[in-house]
Formats: structure tokens, sequence, C-alpha cells
């Protein structure tokens, strides 16, 4: 058999212990916030209908979508003469989910009789996107998601903003929280004269942090806007003040513009209750906020991180309708997504992980053969009972090696059971940071452990 070279495809990655742990963290804090404000734990497939998912991410995203060949003799019968949009469907019926919501909008449908509204879920899994690699965005990635599904209250919008404070301020990340609001931005369309290229303006301005306020002029010039269209939009962007002062200008500016005058209502309203709530990290109005994906209908979130430079870092937004495409109309949602992975990075580049993380064992036992192994097992086995990690090495090697094991894996503490221990019943215990050696009872080591 011909060697075969070890990869994995780019933009996906492999995690040691030591990275796993870190992401458990993240994970764990994440969960502990969505536990805290009452949401509930589901899980959707890997795979979707596509169906399902396409024509919910918009031109773009439809484009990043990973679809799957159709299992057996997929290809019988099918004109390969035809466009690629038309040959896709008939030999891939299935994709990767390329995010949670869309999946999760097809879950409240399916379950709607096994579901209480409002409905509030959380869900930590893996998506996948056709992108292209680069630092802080990976074809396969987590979400975290939260979402509340069945009111249009804004009391949920501000709950999502305090979670983002709590799960960031736990996390020792300084953040930003962005808003806006696609009610807005659809006012700004129709203000300009354009209503029919919310798309376009939204898609455009969303890459505003990428490629700079001229270029985005120029892509929404190539997207059919006239000259006159796209100069009507720079008050928009030099608005300055704090979020009262631009929405009170806004107001004016949407005077005869209902759908305007309605996004800045909300957005009013949820700056009041982010103000009354007290929330502690930044909050501000961002009007070249879009996020690029189709479905959202109200307040829109973007968070990034103030000390290192990535993208965003979570986002969402309240969807009024998503559940209508699969049969189930007037249903509103709201919901935040975490991207783990970037946070993971951010953690790494500020050194902002707790230390200790990384310990595989509290307690190692050394081995010195089979009498002293099996008098060891009986203890281990009670310092686990008592939630202290313990590790036996598997073999009665030499000390050295045994040493430098527990060294290498940061094992804060060593135990002896000897042939003096065994006769008196006692362990001695070596503490590897300053090398002091205690011997004990059981019961006082592992008071001691604790």
């Amino acid at each position: 058999m011909a060697n075969v070279k070890c990869s994995i495809p780019k933009g996906t990655r492999d995690f040691l212990p030591a990275e796993m742990v870190r992401r458990n963290y993240i994970f764990d804090t994440i969960r502990a916030v969505f536990k805290a404000f009452a949401f509930e734990p589901i899980e959707t497939p890997s795979l979707e209908n596509l169906s399902t998912l396409m024509g919910k991410y918009g031109e773009e995203g439809d484009k990043l979508l990973f679809k799957v060949l159709n299992s057996g003799d997929f290809m019988d019968g099918v004109d390969f003469g035809q466009d690629y949009h038309k040959v896709a469907p008939q030999i891939c019926e299935r994709g990767l989910r390329y995010d949670l919501t869309v999946p999760f909008a097809r879950f409240v449908v399916q379950h709607r009789d096994q579901l209480a509204f409002p409905f509030r879920r959380y869900q930590l899994q893996p998506v996948w996107r056709a992108d292209r690699p680069q630092k802080g965005r990976y074809r396969e990635f987590y979400q975290c998601d939260a979402d509340m599904i069945g009111s249009t209250s804004l009391l949920n919008e501000l709950e999502l903003v305090q979670m983002i404070d709590a799960v960031f301020n736990r996390l020792g990340i300084s953040v930003c929280v962005k808003i806006n609001n696609r009610k807005v931005l659809a006012g700004i369309a129709e203000m300009i004269g354009a209503p029919e290229r919310l798309v376009d303006i939204t898609v455009a301005i969303d890459k505003l942090d990428k490629i700079g306020i001229d270029n985005v002029r120029n892509e929404l010039k190539e997207r059919g806007l006239s000259d006159a269209q796209v100069a009507a939009l720079d008050p928009v962007f030099s608005l300055s003040g704090d979020a009262g002062q631009k929405l009170d200008a806004l107001q004016q500016m949407f005077e005869n513009v209902e759908v305007g005058q309605h996004g800045v209502a909300e957005l009013k309203e949820l700056f009041g209750y982010i103000d009354a709530a007290g929330v502690g990290c930044r909050v501000e109005l961002d009007l070249t906020l879009a996020r690029g994906l189709n479905y959202y209908t109200g307040a829109i979130f973007e968070v990034k991180a103030l000390d290192v430079s990535i993208g965003s870092i979570c986002g969402g937004g309240r969807y009024d309708n998503l559940t209508g495409i699969f049969g189930m109309p007037d249903v509103s949602g709201v919901g935040i997504s975490f991207g783990a992975d970037r946070i993971y990075d951010v953690l790494t580049e500020l050194q902002a992980f707790p230390e200790g993380l990384e310990q595989s064992a509290r307690v190692m036992f050394i081995n010195f053969g089979a009498a002293e192994q099996a008098a060891c097992v009986g203890i281990a086995a009670r310092l686990r009972g008592v939630g202290i990690s313990t590790l036996i090495y598997p073999d009665a090697a030499k000390m050295k090696k045994q040493m430098d094991y527990a060294n290498r894996k940061g094992i804060p503490f060593v135990a002896f059971v000897g042939e003096s221990e065994m006769r008196d019943g006692t362990v001695t215990l070596k503490n590897m940071t300053d090398g002091v050696q205690q011997t004990f009872t059981v019961d006082q080591m592992i008071a001691c452990l604790q």
C-alpha cells in the first residue's frame, strides 16, 4: 500500500489536548451564561436538505454552501451540458449547514407541537462555509447560538446585549457592541429612491470595515445605483454624536419614510433599555452595520474586540418571518451567535486564558511495580471519588522517565506508595513546584489536595 501524506483540508484544524481544554473553557463560559438566562439546549444535524439552506443567506452566502453529492449512481441520466445551477440540484440534494439559525427555524416548524412559545434555545455546534481560509476565518468552525422565538418584545434584544456583556466580562475581553436596525437601512434605501436595491445596499455597506468607503461606493455603482443615489448616502455615513443624537437626526431625515421611522423608534426603545439596565461594555449605534444575511428584519448586532485586530466575534439580529419559509408564518425571532474560534484567537493573542487549564491531572502516582501498583489503585479510586483528577503511571518505568512525564504534563503533585508507605498505610506527596515532600494518611492527602 502506498504511503499517504498526512494532511487535513485547508480551513480545518486538529485540536491537541491543551487546545481542547481552552476551547472547552470558552464553551463552558458561554453555556453557563445561556443557562443563567433560561435558554434550553438543542442539536440539529450537520447535513440539511439544500432546499432548507438555499436562498436564505443571499447570493454570496449561497456560493459558500458546501454541497454534498448524492449517494449511489447519482450521475445517471444527468445532462452535464446544462448550466451548473440546473445540474447541481440533480446531483446534490443535501449540504453542510452554513449557520445554526436557518436549521433552527426548520426545527421550530418541524417540532412546533412539542415546544412552548416563546421558545428559548441555545446550540453549540460546528458549521461549514466554503470560504477562503485566512486569519480568523475557517471553513469549519463552531458557533454558539442563543435565540428567542415567538415574541416581538425588545426586552429580548436587551437580554442578548446583557448576555454579550456577561460572556465577555467572564472571559476578560473588552468589546464594543455595534447595533443597527434593518428597518433603518430599508428607510435609507427608500429615502435615496432605491427601495428595490435594499439587498445590494446592505451587501455593499456590510463590507465597509473590510474594503473602505471608496470601494463601497464603487460596488454600489456596480450594483446599479446612480451617482446621485450613492452620494445621497454620504450624510448618513457622516452622522456624528451619540446614539440619541444620531437617531434624532435620522428621525428628521425619515420624516416621510414610515419604515425608517419604525426602525428609529425601535432603536430608541432598545438603547433606553440598555441605559436603564446598566450594561457594562461599550455599546454603539453603527448605521453602516448591515450584516449581509437576507433574513434579518429588525435590530442587528455585531461585537468587536477592542484590543485585538480581528473580525466580529459575535453577531446576530431580529428575523420576523424566517419560519414562514417552512410553512409557519408570522413568528418573530431574535438571536446571537458567538464565534468560538475567533474568541479563542483573541484570548490567545491577549494571553488571557486562566492558568492551569491544561492540567490533565492534579496528582500522579509513581509506579514501582505490581504490588505497589495494586496498592495505588484503591487510593486513586478514593481521590477520583471526591473529584481530584488522578493518574497512575501505567508502567514500572525508571523514576526519571516517570518524573519527566509529570513535569511535561504540568502535574502539580506526585505521589509515592513504596514498601514503607504500604506498611504504614500512608502516601508520600511531592509538590512539583517547590519540591517539598510530606507523608500523609489518605484522608490527610485528600484534605491537602482539595
